[in-house]
C-alpha cells in the first residue's frame, strides 16, 4: 500500500546561485533512499509534483530542482495549454534557448549541490541514490552517473533524447565510468533517439560493461509520460512507473 506523503518547496545554494526546487517524502521521519529526479524540457510544474509525489509514496524521498534556475523560479516560462501545434511552437520558442543555455559543465556542477543537499537530509539514508530523468533530463541522468559514479546506484531514463549523438560530449561516450545500473525507455516515434541511436547507445553499454536495460514502448512518442501534453500515452506511463520502481527496488537499499 502506498505512503501517505509530504511535499514542499525548498532552496539549494549551487555555485551560479540558489535554486529552487520540489520535495517529497513519505509521511515519517524516514530514512527513506534519495532519488533526484530531473524534468523535461517543459520545466518544473504540477505534473512533475504529482509524479515525484507518487514516487515518494513507494518509499523515496524524491527532489525536482528547477534546472532553469538561473533565469529565474519556476515556472520560468508560463505553461499554457500544449494540446495544439501552434501553442507548442510558442511555448518551444522561448523555452529552447534555456535549453541550450544548460551545457553539461553547468549541469553538472549543479548535480553535486543536489545531490549534497540530498545528503544532509536527515530524513535521506545513506548511501549511493537513485536518478531518474525525462527528454533532457534522460541525458542529465546519464552524465550524472558518469560524474559521481560513487554516488549514483541507479539512473534511468524516459524518452530521453540525443543520447547517442556524433557530438564528442554525448552521453553514450561516457559509458566507461558508469558503474549504477541503468534503465531506458524509448518512445517508439522519437527523431531525437531512433533506432540508430538506440543501437549506437546499447553497443557503447554493452563494450563498458555497464548493466543496463533498453527497451522501445510501443505506439508512443517522445514525451509519453507526461498527461499534460499531447504526446502522453496512459500505456506508457503505467509501464514507466513499473520500470522505475522495479529498478530502484533492486538497487536502492530501503530503510
Amino acid at each position: 500500500m502506498a505512503a501517505k506523503t509530504e511535499s514542499r518547496t525548498v532552496t539549494i545554494g549551487t555555485p551560479d546561485g540558489s535554486c529552487d526546487a520540489f520535495v517529497a517524502h513519505p509521511a515519517g521521519d524516514g530514512p527513506y533512499p534519495a532519488v533526484l529526479f530531473y524534468m523535461d524540457a517543459i520545466g518544473l510544474r504540477p505534473v512533475l509534483e504529482d509524479m515525484a509525489r507518487e514516487l515518494a509514496s513507494h518509499g523515496y524521498y524524491v527532489l525536482v530542482p528547477n534546472l532553469f534556475y538561473r533565469t529565474g523560479p519556476a515556472p520560468v516560462v508560463e505553461v499554457t495549454d500544449l494540446s495544439t501545434p501552434e501553442a507548442r511552437e510558442a511555448f518551444f520558442g522561448k523555452i529552447m534557448p534555456l535549453v541550450h543555455a544548460l551545457t553539461p559543465d553547468l549541469a553538472l556542477r549543479d548535480a553535486g549541490s543536489y545531490l549534497d543537499f540530498l545528503a544532509a537530509q536527515d530524513q535521506v539514508a545513506p548511501g549511493p541514490v537513485g536518478l531518474t530523468g525525462y527528454c533532457m533530463g534522460g541525458a542529465l541522468a546519464v552524465r550524472t552517473a558518469a560524474r559521481y559514479p560513487d554516488r549514483v546506484a541507479a539512473a534511468a531514463g524516459f524518452h530521453a533524447g540525443h543520447l547517442a549523438t556524433d557530438a564528442p560530449d554525448s552521453p553514450h561516450r561516457l559509458a566507461g565510468d558508469i558503474r549504477a545500473e541503468l534503465y531506458f525507455g524509448h518512445a517508439s516515434q522519437d527523431d531525437s533517439m531512433n533506432a540508430e541511436h538506440i543501437s549506437r547507445l546499447e553497443s557503447a553499454l554493452d563494450e563498458a560493461g555497464v548493466t543496463y536495460r533498453s527497451e522501445v514502448y510501443p505506439d508512443t512518442v517522445h514525451g509519453y509520460t507526461m498527461v499534460d501534453t499531447a504526446a502522453y500515452s496512459e500505456s506508457g506511463l503505467a509501464r514507466h512507473w513499473e520500470a522505475l520502481l522495479d529498478l530502484f527496488a533492486r538497487t536502492l537499499k530501503q530503510a
